[in-house]
């Protein structure tokens, strides 16, 4: 009981915090405005032309994957550190996450969510 005592007294600060941050730099923050403040400026050169970029879904795509296959790499690094302790049992385990790995490798590549050519 004392542990979820401890966990909402860390939420409730934390949130009074942020709110309590929010409200001073809305306080002390700058105001001024200028006819300049709203322009895009980029290493002291003028942009010319639309400064709204529209990027491919499959840009995202392919950057999501790199993310949830790097997070799976930091799994399997974690379960090589303890090999000693988790035996056979571990080794098992992480085969099957492996082959879980590969099958959705398998899959994006099958579905051609990889490919960046427009067809």
């Amino acid at each position: 009981m004392r542990e979820c005592l401890y966990f909402f007294c860390f939420i409730f600060f934390s949130f009074t915090f942020c709110c309590f941050m929010l409200f001073a730099s809305s306080i002390l923050g700058g105001k001024s405005s200028s006819r300049h403040k709203h322009t895009p400026f980029e290493s002291g050169i003028i942009s010319v032309g639309n400064t709204c970029l529209h990027f491919s879904v499959k840009f995202y795509l392919v950057a999501m994957f790199f993310v949830i296959f790097d997070v799976e790499a930091l799994y399997l690094y974690i379960w090589s550190v303890s090999i000693t302790e988790t035996g056979w049992v571990g080794f098992f385990e992480a085969f099957i996450f492996i082959m879980f790995l590969l099958l959705s490798l398998f899959y994006l590549i099958r579905i051609k969510a990889l490919d960046w050519a427009y067809k």
